[in-house]
């Protein structure tokens, strides 16, 4: 009975979600509350597990980040960055589009996606403002770009750190058999944008003269502050690099940067909270619960393990099924769960599809096989990039819609269906080809 409950809540969700009639944040809560009211989860679940509750960890690098971007906007350092970025593009649409994705999925490699995005989402605003273009058209190939290059590096996205724990890949692992493929995705990505957003590469000449003779030094408002917050952001992206050998949760890198950032900065403590973009933040803690909800009454792990018991142990055909599956899956389900429930089924499959039935699931020799690579390999592709089939795939999607309602830009779940889901199937048939021809046809590891 619990099972038919979650489906009706998760599936009720994501229909209303779709038709969009409802704030996005009342139609999580609600599914959050029903899933809590029907005993599927407990207070404690709900508040306190890590395995079925509210991510803490990424509420509070968010309100951190967003703390942090929040102070440094007051510098004037976006609006610097964006009229750089405009006379490096020569205030040409579709040429700063490609600037800010190309910026965007870099960045992503080697950073949170959502910081990316928190730093990248007000100098498009900015911009746009500026040269009257429309904003929703930038602020989603941004968003779409961070998950792209997110996947890239271990580092890039949080699933990439699961996998690479669980068969024991490091960063230069990732690099090798990550980064080739997401270069080419990217730059297929970068002609569709051509297409794609074709509407919006309005060109107005008055306009871009204007911003063109703009001196970006005069958009500095306060030098002695923009000094003190780049030491502290610096601090907080060495942070992120650091943070495993620290032995710290980059939520706690990212707090401890904000609480330094408001006590240089001076600023009036409530306005700084009210600035939070708390719906963002209340619509994932609804969102995690009705996700954790799935997981805790083993949808999940049945759907997975019927789908790896369709493969029948083929290698090639399991790579398939696991790269689409994920990016399907991830387009509508939290991939950090999910990954985390397919790292231990692969890795039971593992010995069967090495061919090594009775070696240990958990030695190189089985984890790095050339039957069972290409797997880890097609579940980091599928997981990171299924995420930009949805609006509520990837974290970093939610965070620029966010920021985009505020500034008076509404993002719908069916806009940004429209333009993310073709990228979605567009980068994964691009996967698919990579493992096919990588791996099984000229046999390169």
């Amino acid at each position: 009975m619990e099972n038919i409950i979650v489906v009706i809540i998760f599936i009720s969700t994501y229909i209303a979600l779709g038709i969009g009639k409802i704030h996005r944040v009342v139609i999580a809560l609600s599914g959050a509350t029903l899933i809590l009211l029907f005993h599927i989860l407990n207070f404690e679940n709900a508040f306190y597990s890590t395995e079925y509750g509210i991510d803490w960890d990424v509420i509070i690098l968010l309100m951190s980040m967003m703390i942090i971007v929040n102070i440094t906007k007051q510098t004037g350092i976006f609006e610097w960055i964006a009229v750089k970025a405009v006379k490096l593009s020569k205030a040409k649409p579709y040429a700063l589009m490609v600037l800010f994705v190309l910026v965007t999925a870099v960045i992503s490699a080697f950073l949170d996606n959502v910081t990316t995005v928190l730093f990248i989402a007000p100098i498009t605003l900015f911009i746009s403002d500026a040269m009257e273009l429309p904003a929703v058209p930038f602020l989603i190939s941004e968003a779409l770009a961070s998950n792209i290059g997110g996947t890239a590096t271990l580092i890039g996205d949080p699933p990439n750190i699961m996998i690479a724990s669980k068969a024991k890949l490091g960063f230069i692992d990732f690099i090798n058999h990550l980064t080739p493929a997401v270069i080419i995705i990217l730059l297929v990505y970068i002609l569709t944008l051509k297409i794609m957003f074709s509407h919006s590469f309005r060109y107005n000449e008055e306009k871009a003269k204007k911003i063109l003779k703009m001196d970006e030094k005069k958009a500095i408002k306060d030098p002695v502050l923009l000094k003190k917050v780049l030491i502290v952001l610096t601090g907080v992206i060495f942070g992120f690099f650091i943070h495993g050998a620290l032995g710290l949760e980059p939520a706690i890198v990212a707090l401890t940067g904000a609480t330094l950032m408001l006590g240089i900065s001076k600023t009036n403590i409530h306005e700084m909270l009210e600035r939070i973009e708390w719906t963002t933040l209340f619509f994932f803690g609804g969102l995690f619960i009705i996700v954790g909800s799935m997981v805790k009454v083993g949808i999940i792990q049945i759907l997975s393990q019927k789908v790896l018991d369709l493969t029948g142990g083929h290698s090639f055909l399991t790579s398939g099924v696991i790269l689409w599956f994920s990016a399907f899956t991830s387009a509508f389900v939290d991939n950090i769960p999910y990954v985390a429930t397919m790292n231990p089924l692969i890795a039971h499959m593992a010995p069967v599809i090495s061919g090594m039935p009775s070696a240990s699931p958990t030695s190189l020799a089985v984890l790095h096989s050339p039957a069972v690579l290409p797997i880890w390999i097609a579940l980091s592709l599928g997981g990171c990039l299924g995420g930009n089939g949805t609006l509520v795939g990837a974290t970093a999607n939610v965070v620029v819609s966010g920021i985009s309602e505020k500034h008076g830009h509404k993002i719908s779940f069916g806009e940004f269906f429209r333009y993310g889901m073709p990228i979605m199937i567009e980068s994964v048939v691009i996967g698919f080809l990579y493992i096919w021809i990588r791996y099984y046809m000229l046999k390169i590891f």
